[in-house]
């Protein structure tokens, strides 16, 4: 049992550096961050675009990925490198959708492979492509927070549409120097803001997970899965 909860918190920790700015007043980051500001937008960039879209499609199972579309990030935000078929959406995540004072949120080094499903690519996908641009364009972490919060406060960014997710099964990502790699295979379902209890997260035995953002009037649920992308089983041992 105490593995168990020491597994769940493990997760639930490393989920925040790859989902969404979470809602801390920016002025209580730790000083002793090994990241204190934005790296040259070069070291976030892959140098290799097919390798970019490879480990994007490695988010989801061929039968979903290989018909989707594809984005990988450039020097002005993300921009669609291959055309999609079904619906789905796959990128390359980087560092700057952690939570607004994780020690991860300028690392260079991070990649969230994920394939988002049409609802989500609506309703989701819109706030990883504003924070991108922000970023791009030179703001700090506590202005693009502001920016985000203000831009869902105008609705000009969307609640979670129903059916709203995403598969996270790449053995390929780095979720930050905490994880030390992929970690585990999970799903992430995304709602307008929810009692971790309606869907029995966080409970003993249950294997849901959920991530509270009250300002951004999100929460994400997620469900660790016994799979990778590529078929194979994740064992215990994966977990960094």
């Amino acid at each position: 049992m105490e593995r168990k909860r020491v597994r769940t918190s493990a997760l639930k920790s490393i989920a925040l550096v790859v989902i969404f700015a979470a809602a801390w007043p920016a002025q209580a980051q730790d000083a002793k961050t090994p990241y204190p500001a934005m790296a040259p937008l070069e070291q976030y960039l892959m140098p290799d675009r097919n390798e970019e879209i490879k480990m994007a499609r490695s988010a989801a199972p061929d039968s979903i990925s290989v018909d989707a579309e594809v984005l990988v990030l450039t020097k002005t935000g993300y921009e669609t490198a291959v055309q999609g078929k079904n619906g789905f959406v796959c990128l390359v995540e980087r560092s700057w959708t952690a939570g607004i004072n994780d020690t991860n949120f300028w690392n260079p080094k991070l990649r969230g492979p994920l394939c988002l499903n049409a609802p989500a690519v609506r309703s989701y996908l819109p706030r990883t492509i504003k924070k991108t641009e922000l970023v791009v364009a030179g703001r700090t972490k506590a202005q693009i927070f502001e920016a985000i919060v203000a831009a869902i406060d105008k609705k000009e960014l969307p609640a979670p549409e129903p059916g709203a997710m995403s598969y996270m099964l790449s053995k390929q990502g780095y979720l930050g120097d905490q994880a030390g790699g992929p970690w585990l295979p999970h799903l992430m379902f995304f709602t307008p803001e929810t009692a971790s209890k309606a869907w029995g997260a966080d409970l003993p035995g249950s294997p849901i997970i959920a991530l509270q953002n009250p300002e951004e009037r999100l929460t994400v649920f997620l469900v660790p899965v016994g799979r990778w992308s590529d078929g194979t089983a994740a064992l215990h041992t994966d977990a960094h």
